[in-house]
């Protein structure tokens, strides 16, 4: 079995959508394109820890948007990402017919997906791809996540953790901080959620009305 690792930009408020700039993806009127630019640092720490991250053998499992995004550049520009072009590159798309990329592979449903989390192979780096996470976050099939949290709230966009989120938790394994107010965080996969209560053993009879009251109008919300 692979380990899939999510590896994305997000705000505080969880936005992910065209982080490096204003073409990148305006679908839904987006009009922030381009919010991690001004929180590279003059020594490139931010760059460094992602050129490490970057380094070393995998592949790429990439959505439809992020897929046509990275084809457009990254052939003629292989300075930064020097085997980007002889990874293979997983490509989750129906429609997808003319494969420009060298080694791409389509991968045309969620069955797929799974028989590739499965399989035998190098690690899965996921990049962008919001939609695509959704549904590998539905699945219960993110190892990783690689994260770099800005220090901004946009209140509009995609966001990391959307529809397809299931109640999972991780445990910290790396954290940096950058000079700019980057957290550079990284978490692994550590089982369910766990829950407790700092609540008293012995309420009051207010307590107790109120946490009544409280469990009755969340039972009429769900009806």
């Amino acid at each position: 079995m692979r380990k899939l690792v999510v590896t994305t930009f997000v705000t505080l408020d969880g936005v992910m959508q065209a982080p490096g700039g204003p073409e990148e993806d305006p679908t839904g009127g987006f009009t922030y394109g381009g919010w991690t630019v001004p929180y590279f640092d003059e020594d490139e720490y931010l760059g460094k820890v992602m050129g490490k991250q970057m380094a070393g053998e995998y592949d790429m499992l990439l959505g439809r948007i992020t897929y046509d995004i990275f084809a457009g550049y990254w052939p003629t520009h292989t300075e930064g990402w020097p085997q980007v072009n002889k990874i293979t590159k997983y490509v989750v798309s129906k429609t997808l017919e003319k494969r420009t990329w060298e080694n791409t592979v389509v991968i045309k449903d969620d069955n797929e997906l799974k028989k590739l989390k499965n399989s035998e192979g190098p690690d899965l780096q996921v990049y962008g791809s919001g939609n695509l996470i959704q549904t590998l976050l539905k699945y219960d099939l993110v190892d990783e996540l690689w994260l770099k949290i800005f220090p901004i709230i946009l209140g509009t966009g995609k966001r990391l953790f959307a529809e397809g989120t299931i109640p999972a938790a991780f445990q910290l394994i790396d954290s940096k901080a950058t000079p700019t107010g980057v957290i550079v965080a990284s978490y692994r996969r550590a089982g369910e959620v766990k829950t407790g209560s700092f609540g008293p053993d012995n309420p009051s009879e207010a307590e107790i009305e109120r946490r009544k009251r409280l469990a009755h109008e969340g039972k009429r919300r769900k009806t």
